[in-house]
């Protein structure tokens, strides 16, 4: 049997097609579809010694839709349960808003199966959620109304305590800071000054504004997402594309002066349905007292 003669040049097109499409294959089917989980450990000064090890799961940008970021999110559920964790943290974007003149009342509507979604993750403590941009600039009273109908309690400039026998510290969250809605003194009013507090605030850029603040109103720790950790992420090089107030503190863990901060990449989308170098994440993240 006669084998085709195969040339250096049609050799180096076949290899460098195959690698291709491996890496379309990884950035579209296989990247997009498996949360990895990301634990760290945070120590903070304020933070309750009867807390040790109180843990939060993170997750954030959710961008529900029914052919591409739904499959992320259905695969976290039965993570994040297996992970136990003692509250769970959802910073906003569960849906997209429409370019130019689309119908954002169409986008808001897949609130609910995301908010239905979400409801299957379990945490001693609850679940609890802000709004992001793309909530707000479809219709935040439609997301706000699927997410507390599925039990998941939405902080909007306000503050609730997160109680463990006689060891408690204070929840946050404020409104979406790019639409220009949150209100820091708000949300922080209630709230001790010598006591833990945990921010929850869509867009992580917005750490060095509550960071400058840190005085009059401490927060101890912040917790965002926003910045999709750049989606598509080249070794070495700094993403491609961040959106506003997502370019500085755009993945992982910061020190803003005396705030701690966590920026999560996300489990969605936006744009095209791709991620590369940039899996979605949840993160589990442990709480202990830095002076123990």
């Amino acid at each position: 049997m006669a084998f085709p003669h195969i040339t250096r040049r049609k050799f180096i097109f076949g290899a460098a097609g195959a690698g291709v499409a491996a890496i379309a294959a990884d950035s579209t089917i296989l990247e997009p579809n498996h949360p990895r989980v990301v634990q760290r450990e945070i120590a903070l000064r304020r933070w309750p010694a009867q807390l040790q090890g109180f843990t939060i799961a993170l997750l954030s940008d959710f961008h529900y839709d029914p052919y591409f970021s739904s499959h992320p999110l259905k695969a976290a559920i039965n993570i994040v349960n297996n992970l136990r964790p003692d509250l769970i943290a959802l910073t906003g974007d569960f849906v997209t808003a429409p370019s130019f003149d689309g119908d954002d009342q169409k986008a808001a509507a897949k609130a609910e199966p995301c908010a239905s979604l979400l409801r299957q993750m379990n945490a001693a403590h609850g679940l609890f959620a802000v709004l992001g941009n793309h909530d707000w600039g479809t219709s935040p009273r439609h997301v706000t109304a699927a997410l507390k109908a599925e039990g998941i309690q939405v902080l909007a400039n306000s503050t609730v305590p997160i109680e463990a026998g006689s060891a408690r510290f204070w929840l946050s969250g404020v409104k979406d800071i790019l639409f220009g809605a949150s209100d820091l003194n708000a949300a922080l009013a209630s709230v001790p000054r010598d006591e833990a507090t945990i921010l929850l605030a869509h867009e992580p850029d917005y750490a060095d504004y509550v960071a400058r603040h840190s005085e009059d109103l401490p927060v101890d720790l912040q917790l965002s997402g926003h910045s999709h950790g750049g989606q598509i992420r080249l070794p070495f090089v700094r993403p491609f594309y961040l959106p506003e107030l997502a370019k500085k503190y755009f993945w992982g863990l910061y020190k803003v002066g005396p705030l701690t901060l966590y920026t999560n990449p996300g489990l969605g989308t936006m744009g095209v349905p791709i991620r590369w170098n940039c899996p979605p994440e949840i993160t589990l993240l442990t709480l202990r007292s830095a002076s123990s």
